[in-house]
């Protein structure tokens, strides 16, 4: 165990980084497309003309997992991992990777949740309503912010961390 640690210790523990920002992004993306999808079936149904409303605000929730996956992907790339030129990572470093992804996770997460049921209450405000379709948006939309600035710091600390 002390010899992984020592030859394999720094890219593990960036590699874990790299999968926990996209696992926790992925989780709440699936979770907030979920909730929304339930909301968009109910107003499709009784409304199929509202289909393509519906289908923008369900979306909204899915971009926490695309900053999830762009923050791991940093982290492969940046380590060679993607190149297969691998950088002789410290396990210092790899640790300082590994804690650069959870912003960027835990931000996603939440948010991810949250946008999926701010997008499902707008989408009852435009089956009562089509012109509310703006408000909806900016709604959900709102609840994205907390998710950009937890991609924005990991995005940061993974680019000023010394490899």
């Amino acid at each position: 165990m002390q010899e992984f640690f020592t030859q394999m210790g720094g890219p593990a523990l960036a590699i874990a980084g790299a999968a926990v920002a996209v696992i926790l992004g992925g989780i709440g993306s699936s979770i907030g497309v979920g909730l929304a999808g339930q909301a968009g079936a109910g107003v499709v149904t009784e409304q199929p003309e509202k289909f393509g409303k519906v289908l923008v605000l369900e979306a909204l929730p899915g971009t926490q997992g695309i900053y999830g996956f762009l923050v791991g992907f940093l982290i492969l790339l940046m380590t060679g991992i993607l190149t297969g030129d691998m950088k002789d990572l410290s396990i210092a470093q790899g640790w300082q990777l590994f804690f650069a992804c959870w912003p960027c996770g835990i931000a996603c997460l939440f948010s991810g949740i949250h946008q999926g049921k701010v997008a499902a209450g707008g989408m009852n405000m435009v089956a009562k309503d089509e012109s509310q379709m703006g408000k909806a948006m900016v709604l959900a939309a709102m609840v994205e912010t907390y998710a950009v600035l937890g991609f924005l710091i990991s995005a940061l600390l993974v680019f000023f961390i010394k490899l």
